[in-house]
Formats: C-alpha cells, sequence, structure tokens
C-alpha cells in the first residue's frame, strides 16, 4: 500500500473531457438501471459519521453495483450547494436520486454513501472505487456537474487507495496515515454510530 505524503492536485478535468466522460456514463447508467445492476441498500441508512473537523453527517442514501473491486480505494466528495437553506435541503435530498445516472456509469464505481448536509452546510459522498486512478477521473469530471450548483470553491475529494467503505466504517482509523498534515480534515472519518 502506497502512502502519500502530499495531497495531489485537486483540479477539474478539461470541461470538453469532462462532460464527454459524464455522458458516457448516463449512457451506461441507463444501461445498468434498466438491467436492475443497482442496488439502494437499506442498512446503512440513519448511520451518524464524525469527521476529523468535528462535523457530522447523516446517511440518507445508500448505492451499490454488483462489481467487485480488485483495487479498491475510498473516495471522498465535498460540496455545499449555492443558495440552499432549510426545507430546501430536503428537497435536494429527494430530488439527488435523479443523479444516480451521473456516476453508477462511471467505470470503477462500487459504492456510495450520500450524507446529507453536516453543521456547514457540507453534503458528502463516500465511495468505494475500483482502481484509484478510475476515481480520480470521476472526481475531476463531476466537479463540473457539481459547479453547476455548488459555491465557488466548496467542491473537494480524496481518494485513498487500498481501502474499501466496509474498512473505514468498521474501523475509521485505518485513515490515519493518509495525507499528513489533515489530522482535522472534513474528508477523515472518526466515528461511526
Amino acid at each position: 500500500m502506497e502512502l502519500r505524503t502530499v495531497a495531489p492536485a485537486r483540479a477539474p478535468m478539461p470541461r470538453p473531457e469532462a462532460w464527454a466522460a459524464v455522458g458516457r456514463c448516463i449512457g451506461t447508467s441507463a444501461g445498468m438501471l434498466a438491467r436492475r445492476q443497482v442496488a439502494f441498500p437499506v442498512t446503512e441508512l440513519g448511520r451518524r459519521i464524525t469527521f476529523a473537523d468535528h462535523s457530522t453527517s447523516r446517511v440518507y442514501r445508500d448505492t451499490t453495483v454488483a462489481r467487485p473491486a480488485t483495487e479498491p480505494c475510498f473516495l471522498a466528495v465535498s460540496f455545499r450547494l449555492r443558495r440552499v437553506r432549510g426545507r430546501a435541503h430536503a428537497w435536494f435530498r429527494a430530488e439527488s436520486l435523479l443523479n444516480t445516472p451521473l456516476f453508477v456509469g462511471f467505470p470503477g464505481f462500487t459504492s456510495k454513501l450520500w450524507l446529507a448536509h453536516d453543521e456547514h452546510g457540507r453534503y458528502r459522498g463516500l465511495y468505494e472505487w475500483d482502481g484509484p486512478d478510475r476515481a480520480e477521473q470521476y472526481a475531476r469530471s463531476l466537479w463540473h456537474v457539481l459547479a453547476l450548483v455548488s459555491e465557488p470553491r466548496s467542491i473537494d475529494y480524496r481518494v485513498v487507495p487500498g481501502l474499501r467503505r466496509a474498512d473505514i466504517l468498521a474501523d475509521p482509523g485505518v485513515l490515519g496515515p493518509w495525507f499528513p498534515g489533515e489530522e482535522a480534515a472534513w474528508w477523515r472519518v472518526v466515528a461511526v454510530t
């Protein structure tokens, strides 16, 4: 397992390349949804996840596909919606199901925990991906989709190779060695209840 000691340059993919990747994903997702290859398990719903920055979020949706990861990695994505306050958060959580085709068809997608906004209005997605390069490509493509509805500069992500989602939910301490200097980070899971 290779530890990254410096956070990678997190930036969006060039716009034409990103939108082409999103378009391919939507086409693949449509077929997967039609063939009922996408599941929405309920076992993780309602769990509260605490992060190293002392914020907490509740899992409100889980999305999985039956595609085992041979090169598992953890991906955390964060963003803050523009001009969404109060009851609009409930509306966003309900309509976000419609966003499923924007990610399940990307190569390497395995699972996503959807987290409600935290005390700072920040939403998170906690993913398991097959291959850190694929996770990075997805996050850099997704950036342009999120930029349509998110506050400028609120979009961020981290990729941690070699970890499955179940590893982190069972023992958040496994994230400890990753990205030194980010011990109090928004992405570092510290407790799951």
